[in-house]
């Protein structure tokens, strides 16, 4: 999740656990070959993540083998070729989901990538365009992807069109692993455990569940995916808070907080009013003193929160 899913953001996920792997950002191919492990919040990945997939922007213009040089150098567990993002920005570039619509440049991508880069590839995709022969198209995309060598796929099953304004289709997930010898990956709206087993013969041929936007509102769901227990949330928020300080200089400091605290605020019963007084702030220090504040005051929680509209 661009702007989310941080190096700051996913050390608070490793402090709970629960995960099997964790996804950078969607990162720029191109902007990797500058970035400085070390110092870099876009980057950086700490032993405590654990296992850390790069997901990459990427249209096939770019050197592949500097690439995938580059991420073996920063550790990468694997990496995630998006091709499901479908902003106007990102396919203006010729990246996300327009990368899916060209077969010819996807293919270079993910063959070039095979060759130079030796651990788990994945790609990240939606159902396509909407059109009558949506489902002959991705069968074509999976056929693709099972000859580049690619090591698994996630399905967000919604058209490109569709962005989050309606439900994900979870009762496509069979048919989509009946198209293909690869694991899919299932994702998108999936709230909670209680997801799962509501729609249980939906996703018990997929190979794993993958959340984005739910962990984002509730670090702490993959910790309590099998069994629950009490979560300090003005604890979490601050500690959110200490890590992206840490990573970024204050400018940016503050358009991640305040970006996590949009979805973070979905907790509550009145979290708008926590949302709104961490976006009035101007300061670190301003939005610190707001959220606690509000924090401290031991607000009423909603019992299933949902990261729509966010």
């Amino acid at each position: 999740m661009s702007e989310i899913t941080h190096s700051a953001f996913r050390r608070l996920l490793a402090d709970f656990g629960g995960t099997g792997a964790l996804f950078t950002e969607m990162l720029s191919a191109k902007a990797l070959l500058k970035e400085e492990p070390a110092t870099s919040p876009y980057v950086k990945k700490r032993p405590g993540e654990g296992r850390v997939i790069y997901q990459i922007l990427v249209n096939g213009s770019e050197s592949l083998e500097a690439i995938a040089d580059r991420l073996t150098a920063f550790g990468a567990d694997g990496i995630d070729v998006n091709c499901a993002c479908p902003s106007p920005s990102i396919k203006a570039l010729r990246a996300g989901a327009f990368l899916f619509e060209d077969e010819n440049r996807l293919a270079h991508v993910l063959q070039g990538l095979r060759r130079y880069f030796n651990g788990p590839l994945t790609v990240k995709i939606r159902l396509g365009k909407n059109r009558p022969d949506w489902q002959d198209q991705l069968r074509r995309r999976l056929k693709l992807m099972e000859d580049c060598g690619v090591d698994a796929i996630t399905m967000h099953p919604r058209f490109q069109e569709e962005k989050l304004k309606r439900s994900a289709r979870h009762n496509l997930f069979p048919w989509v692993v009946a198209q293909t010898r690869l694991p899919v990956i299932a994702n998108g709206d999936i709230t909670s455990a209680a997801t799962i087993r509501a729609n249980s013969g939906y996703f018990e041929a997929t190979a794993g569940i993958m959340l984005g936007r739910m962990a984002a509102v509730q670090p702490w769901i993959f910790a309590q995916w099998h069994e629950s227990g009490p979560v300090d949330v003005a604890d979490v928020w601050i500690r959110l808070f200490h890590y992206v300080c840490e990573d970024f200089i204050p400018p940016k400091a503050i358009c991640r907080i305040k970006l996590f605290t949009a979805y973070y605020a979905r907790n509550f019963a009145f979290g708008h009013t926590l949302f709104t007084l961490v976006r009035n702030a101007k300061t670190l220090a301003a939005i610190y003193a707001a959220a606690v504040r509000f924090l401290s005051a031991t607000p009423r929680r909603v019992p299933a929160p949902s990261a729509s509209g966010v």
